[in-house]
């Protein structure tokens, strides 16, 4: 079924969450997470960085803390440049809106942020965008959404649950990337 079609057939979001199986997290979480937040998302950091922690996960925090302020371009370009490096292999970063950050971000070539606000559009970052960096507001997530939209976010691989689009989407994924011209 050609992409557009499937979505407005009305097959869209609820087909897809629906026909999605995610993996677990025990191959994953050997992983290195960086997390960063502006002073304004620090309480939402800590509840996924200790929520990350209790899972296994490695997590670097390179934001503000509550002994040191430290303005969101700042910490999400520690947190970017841990990513590029390869020392990091994904980011969740924190502010107000989860904007802000994921503006910071997408400057540095090979992030590719996406700021979300539901579990589904987490899963989707994954699944259609291959994102490695996840951005979270604290105006609009509450800390126990936000731990379900990174699990499902850390769960998810690429083009999964899509497989009638999976060619599409690497192809897609791989065009995006070549535009990259960050620092």
């Amino acid at each position: 079924m050609e992409r557009r079609t499937f979505m407005q057939a009305g097959l869209g979001a609820a087909a897809v969450a629906a026909g999605m199986v995610t993996a677990g997290a025990a191959e994953e979480s050997k992983m290195n997470i960086v997390v960063a937040a502006d002073p304004f998302a620090l309480d939402l950091k800590d509840a996924i960085k200790e929520h990350l922690e209790k899972k296994g996960y490695t997590v670097t925090d390179v934001g503000a803390t509550k002994e040191a302020e430290l303005p969101f371009y700042d910490g999400g370009a520690a947190a970017a440049k841990l990513i590029q490096s390869g020392k990091a292999d994904r980011g969740i970063l924190f502010c107000g809106t989860g904007a802000g950050m994921c503006i910071i971000a997408n400057k540095f070539k090979g992030v590719n942020a996406v700021v979300v606000e539901s579990v589904f559009s987490a899963r989707m970052a994954r699944a259609i965008n291959n994102s490695n960096v996840l951005t979270l507001g604290a105006m609009i997530v509450a800390p126990w959404m936000a731990k379900e939209m990174v699990d499902v976010w850390l769960e998810t691989k690429h083009t999964e649950g899509l497989p009638e689009f999976a060619e599409f989407l690497k192809d897609a994924c791989t065009k995006v990337n070549a535009l990259d011209t960050g620092m």
